[in-house]
């Protein structure tokens, strides 16, 4: 068991402080989890202080919940450097002073010892007096902090709640006095070049970097390690830990759960002696994700139709079945790091690409809103979507509106919008993540996007124009409109004939106004000539010219010849083809369309 929990985080972080290249250090992601260490699964605090634990490393740890706290035995090792350290003298002389002393006052050392003892109690009460506190113990172990043995012994100080200790915000002046004399205090104690040449070390434990004031968890000298979510052998090595039997697939449908979530599912499995079920734990995991994210940020999309139930896109179906389908259900360098749809409003994008996702098998995430009103949460947000997204096996990202959830990397953009927009298109194309999540994109505006996500090795891999409905398809539309009855092929054609031009959406609501009007006749009495009526008022809305645009532009950015329309490309090279519709852009263009 003690091999197999070797934590990759752990590793680095005792990396960093024995090679000395940080002496602040910032643990944040997974950190309020359980973490396995001598046969037993403990918070992070307690994991740390014992997997730490050297004659060498006086370990101090500061809880918001309580006062500094040194762990073990080394107090009074502490107390007496301290002494030491404030009177400037070797604490044996004082005591064999104060020992020969008569006088009836406190002798220095006593001062000097009750003064240790009332900081170590007030600290408590004052989170501001702690940090002053923990700042001072590290220049007395500097001074000269040894053992019982004599050894030269180093301050470990690991601070919980950092997040709320020096909280993040716009700037220095909108924070209160107590929040920026904790800022001041740490700035000036993480900057010091004699803590920073020292052997000393603090550790800050938050949820998130962003979390902490960027006057301190963007100093140079100070370094950030990420906790990830537990992986499927972390998961699998505590459910044969916890010892309730269940399913070898538990491990890895359990992906994105903590270690504290499966504990909760363990335990009200084994009370009730009921069996975990697939169902329950796909219930569990979108719970646990929901919460950790949000339920305005995330959903779990769980589409009713597949591609059998889309009526027409013959080619497109064709293609999605042969290619993309396979390819995002692959690993590796088989796999795309996603797509992104376009085509005007209206053609039933996101109708055909939920049908795809039913097909897919995997996870679907919506991706709703990643961006947050409060200052900083944007940042927060994302770190936990991407801890989120690491843990799992295998999930497809669902973003509608790509143009509006993600912006542009500008100067004209908002600095947030900027982070936000880099972290996503280095999430697409980050070599851990491919074959594991794939980003689908529906946007009727593509030129909107990005020209970073639309690049080769993110969704530019594929981008897919949908089309309006021609020729069998549209012949495909006009059957699926029309009531059940018999047509001949002129009434067919004469449907055809009047739908010119619709999209899918546009079919969609000719359909329910059809069977909305068939109800207000008997049997038999709605006649195609009726139903060549109600077709006839049907009048699109005047957005001819913005779809137009749409699906120029949808054109204009398809990587793939084979799903461009072959009338275009009849008599024409595509350099030919692609000459026009930036003409026509630019012509609509000057009339105002966007």
């Amino acid at each position: 068991m003690e091999e197999v929990m070797t934590y990759p985080f752990y590793k680095k972080f005792a990396k960093v402080i024995n090679a000395q290249q940080s002496r602040s250090v910032i643990l944040c992601g997974n950190v309020y989890d359980l973490f396995f260490y001598d046969g037993r699964y403990v918070p992070l605090i307690e994991f740390l202080s014992m997997k730490t634990k050297h004659p060498n490393i006086m370990q101090v740890v500061y809880e918001l919940n309580g006062p500094v706290r040194i762990v073990g035995e080394d107090q009074e090792s502490l107390k007496r450097a301290y002494i030491a350290g404030k009177s400037g003298r070797d604490v044996n002389d004082l005591l064999i002073e104060r020992a020969d002393t008569k006088r009836p006052k406190l002798h220095l050392y006593d001062v000097l010892s009750d003064e240790f003892d009332s900081l170590i109690r007030d600290s408590q009460k004052n989170a501001t007096l702690a940090l002053q506190f923990l700042r001072l113990l590290t220049k007395v172990s500097r001074d000269g902090l040894r053992n019982d043995k004599g050894e030269k012994v180093n301050l470990l100080i690991i601070i919980e709640g950092a997040d709320m200790l020096l909280p993040a915000g716009k700037d220095i002046a909108s924070l209160n006095d107590v929040d920026r004399r904790r800022i001041a205090i740490m700035q000036d104690w993480f900057s010091d070049p004699h803590f920073c040449d020292g052997q000393d070390a603090v550790c800050l434990i938050a949820e998130s970097r962003s979390l902490i004031h960027s006057r301190i968890s963007r100093l140079p000298q100070v370094l950030a390690i990420e906790i990830p979510s537990p992986n499927t052998e972390e998961r699998q090595a505590y459910i044969d830990w916890f010892g309730y039997e269940v399913d070898p697939s538990i491990a890895k449908l359990t992906a994105g759960l903590s270690i504290h979530a499966i504990r909760q599912l363990l335990a009200g499995a084994k009370y009730s002696n009921t069996p975990i079920t697939p169902d329950l734990l796909v219930d569990k995991v979108e719970e646990y994700i929901k919460g950790q994210v949000g339920e305005d940020v995330i959903e779990f999309k769980k589409p009713t139709h597949n591609l059998k139930d889309v009526v027409g896109f013959s080619a497109l179906k064709k293609f999605l079945h042969e290619e993309l389908i396979p390819r995002f259900k692959a690993y590796g360098n088989h796999a795309l790091p996603g797509a992104a749809v376009a085509g005007p409003i209206g053609s039933g994008k996101t109708y055909i690409f939920e049908a795809v996702a039913a097909e897919l098998g995997v996870p679907v995430l919506v991706l709703k809103n990643i961006r947050s009103q409060w200052f900083g949460q944007t940042d927060v947000i994302f770190e936990r979507l991407r801890r989120v997204l690491e843990a799992l096996e295998k999930v497809i990202i669902f973003v509608d509106e790509a143009d509006t959830q993600f912006g542009g990397v500008g100067a004209e953009t908002h600095s947030t919008e900027r982070r936000l927009t880099g972290k996503i298109q280095a999430m697409m194309s980050d070599p851990k993540l491919r074959g594991r999540v794939t980003w689908l994109l529906m946007t009727a505006r593509i030129n909107l996007l990005s020209p970073d996500i639309r690049r080769p090795g993110r969704v530019g891999d594929l981008i897919i124009p949908i089309l309006d409905p021609e020729g069998e398809d549209h012949k495909a539309f006009a059957n699926w409109v029309l009531p059940s009855g018999s047509y001949t092929e002129a009434d067919i054609g004469r449907v055809i004939e009047l739908t010119k031009g619709y999209s899918a959406a546009g079919f969609a609501s000719l359909r329910s106004n059809l069977q909305a009007k068939q109800k207000l006749y008997e049997s038999g009495n709605f006649t195609f000539a009726r139903i060549q009526e109600v077709v006839d008022d049907h009048i699109p809305p005047a957005i001819g010219k913005t779809r137009e645009y749409q699906k120029l532009q949808a054109l204009l950015n398809c990587t793939r010849k084979s799903l461009l329309p072959k009338s275009a490309l009849a008599k024409k090279s595509i350099e030919q083809v692609k000459d026009e519709w930036e003409f026509k852009i630019k012509k609509l263009e000057s009339e105002g369309i966007r």
